[in-house]
Parts: structure tokens; C-alpha cells; sequence
């Protein structure tokens, strides 16, 4: 679970898991869809990730200058800090359907830098 907040669908609020589920991908998910996930600060071999502010930079990357001049990060890319202690990005779905090269950098860089991520689960598919 992160800290995007999840936009409900349907006329009932699903309950939400415990912060501390595992998030799993189930075998009926399709791969292609965009998917909220969470870019962790720590490579595959669990070395952490430098530089120490490269969350704060990647979503400076996603952010914009409202009109009193200063910096507000998008809604959809945030920076923050994952369960364990490590810095990280959320990345919510939604950011696919507005600009779906930005969600695809996100992802890329992820995997360029052979950082971890941790696709959320949506309350339908629990």
C-alpha cells in the first residue's frame, strides 16, 4: 500500500488491506495495464541507492511552478519513504493516461538503475 491515495470506481468503498500486506500481482492481471507502483531506493542486490536526495530529483523532474512561484510536486509522482526505512517514488496510474512517456520514463529508470519496485495491488483484485 502507498501513500497515493486510491480513487474508487464503483458505488461502494472497498476496504482497504492492512499497510503492512505484501502487495502481490495476481495471474489474471494483464501485464500491459498501467499500474500504480513504488520506485525503492534500493538495488536488487540491496545496496542503497546514491545519491541520497534522488527521489527529491526525480519528482522535481514531474513538478511544476504554480503562480506564487514555487514548486509543487505532481499528484502522481511523490517522493517518500518506503516501510523500511528506504527513500522512494510513488507513482500513481493516473499518470498513464495523462502522459503515458512520463510513466514510461519513471519505469525505465527504475530499471536502468536496477532499483526495486513494488507494483500496488487495487482493491478489486484482492
Amino acid at each position: 500500500m502507498s501513500a497515493i491515495p486510491h480513487v474508487h470506481d464503483g458505488d461502494a468503498e472497498a476496504p482497504l488491506p492492512p499497510a503492512n500486506d505484501t502487495l502481490v500481482r495476481k495471474q489474471m492481471d494483464d501485464p500491459r495495464r498501467a499500474r500504480s507502483f513504488t520506485i525503492i531506493g534500493a538495488t536488487s542486490k540491496g545496496r542503497t541507492f546514491r545519491p541520497s536526495d534522488w527521489s527529491d530529483r526525480l519528482c522535481g523532474v514531474m513538478s511544476s511552478f504554480g503562480s506564487q512561484r514555487k514548486m509543487r510536486y505532481s499528484p502522481y509522482v511523490r517522493p517518500g519513504c518506503w516501510i523500511t526505512g528506504e527513500k522512494c517514488v510513488f507513482v500513481d496510474a493516473r499518470l498513464y493516461e495523462l502522459e503515458p512517456l512520463a510513466y514510461n520514463f519513471l519505469m525505465h529508470f527504475a530499471r536502468d538503475n536496477d532499483l526495486r519496485v513494488d507494483y500496488e495491488t487495487g482493491a478489486a483484485e484482492i
